[in-house]
């Protein structure tokens, strides 16, 4: 039978070749194993904690391991990795146990003398014998952070050009921390208060967050039977103010592009009072699935779903208002996607700006004069945002940068040099992710006057 360690160091292994995500992976081996509820924790603790730290990790190892660690087999790095995790960051783990499990899947996997090989490096590994400090202050101050904070080194360098040193940090030390869950009431079925209000959720722990209809928690099984009930949705606050932000209106048509999985439709439809027109626009069939499944759960009956390609699917009638949620480089949310920092690159970023910029030309001929467009990321990068938009607003004069956002709680509203947009940075209020909106308005027809 296997056990949470080897489950771990499977997706660990997958992950080298796999483009899936790490919880895509945990959920389907998870799916065929009988580990109980603790060792199910322990397997997603340990995936979780080793991508966030690997960096860090190899440069530990590196100082007990006397051959270069980058030329090792991939099975032995992700078992040193595991190693000097639990030796390193488990309490609860005594470090001769740590070290036991993982000779024992050296041996499983490399044979008795790679066995014999991990027990030497890792039994050399203690919290003591590490000095981090000392290692790393020959480092630059960007090398550093990299190192300490376990990130790509372009990353860092990009943020301390963009951000400075103290937003920084606190965006890696976020990035390190294992996420809050948010969730947000259906305010068509219930309200804040009378969801705390039964004995089954009145001692459930939370705090809200400045949003309404919105809360974080460190607990999630307490508030799943309400999630399976449609009493809420999990989801992060920071993806509910591009909702705010454009603010839909009762009886309005409006069009959800890259819609998947759907968390933003289904709050749109909420704040619409499931009255109007909405639909949710994405490439992939099974993703729209679950927008349906969902909607279903939570009452919703004005959501229609199109399998598409959002760059060219054109709509019956113009609509009211779009929101154009793009596929970003996803720095806003690698505290909860800990493997995308190590797969994300220079040139992935270059091709998600031609990507984007197709998108908002795109969107831009759908909309009805006057409407509104409003355009997001879960980047934090400027290319993507703010830059992106001012590309855009030199490319289509229709359009203007629009500040209404009445809607949008008062923390959250920025000076109106901003234009309309809304930029949260991990960090910076606790439990949100990071994230980017911006509010658009069409001040006439397109040239061609119909929907192109």
């Amino acid at each position: 039978m296997i056990t949470a360690r080897e489950l771990a160091l499977n997706v660990l292994q997958a992950l080298e070749t796999d483009n899936k995500r790490s919880d895509q992976l945990l959920h389907r081996m998870l799916q065929h194993t009988t580990l109980n509820r603790i060792d199910r924790a322990l397997a997603t603790g340990l995936v979780n904690g080793v991508l966030r730290y690997r960096s860090q990790l190899d440069f530990i190892i590196s100082h007990f391991y006397h051959h270069k660690l980058e030329k090792a087999a991939p099975v032995m790095r992700n078992i040193f990795r595991l190693g000097a995790y639990q030796i390193l960051f488990f309490d609860k783990v005594p470090d001769w146990a740590a070290v036991n499990e993982c000779v024992k899947l050296a041996r499983k996997y490399k044979g008795e003398r790679m066995s014999k090989l991990v027990n030497g490096v890792l039994r050399k590994i203690t919290p003591e014998s590490v000095a981090l400090d000392e290692w790393l202050k020959d480092k630059s101050p960007e090398e550093q952070l990299a190192t300490k904070y376990s990130h790509p080194l372009w990353l860092v360098e990009r943020w301390l050009g963009n951000y400075g040193r103290e937003q920084t940090e606190a965006t890696l030390t976020y990035n390190n921390q294992f996420p809050l869950f948010g969730f947000r009431i259906n305010s068509l079925r219930t309200s804040l208060k009378e969801f705390f209000s039964g004995l089954v959720l009145e001692a459930a722990a939370h705090e809200e967050c400045g949003i309404e209809n919105f809360f974080l928690s460190k607990d999630f099984n307490s508030f799943e039977p309400a999630v399976t009930e449609g009493l809420c949705s999990v989801q992060n606050p920071t993806q509910g103010l591009p909702c705010l932000l454009l603010n839909p209106r009762q009886k309005s048509t409006v069009l959800d592009l890259c819609a998947a999985p759907g968390g933003k439709s289904t709050y749109m439809a909420e704040l619409m009072q499931n009255q109007g027109e909405l639909t949710s626009v994405d490439l992939y069939e099974q993703k729209l699935l679950k927008t349906e499944t969902h909607s279903e759960a939570l009452g919703i009956t004005i959501i229609t779903t199109v399998v598409a390609d959002a760059r060219s699917y054109v709509p019956e009638k113009r609509p009211d208002s779009i929101l154009l949620d793009v596929p970003c480089s996803g720095t806003g949310v690698l505290g909860r996607r800990a493997e995308l920092r190590w797969k994300l690159t220079p040139a992935t970023l270059k091709e998600l700006l031609t990507l984007q910029a197709e998108l908002l030309d795109h969107a831009a001929e759908l909309l009805d004069e006057g409407g509104i467009l409003v355009y997001a990321t879960c980047s934090i990068e400027p290319e993507e945002n703010a830059l992106q938009i001012e590309a855009f607003l030199l490319r289509h004069h229709d359009f203007v940068a629009d500040t209404e956002n009445d809607s949008v709680p008062e923390a959250f509203r920025q000076e109106q040099e901003n234009k309309g947009a809304i930029l949260t940075l991990p960090g910076m209020n606790p439990g949100f992710d990071g994230g980017f909106c911006q509010r658009l308005r069409k001040t006439r027809p397109s040239s061609d006057g119909h929907a192109a």
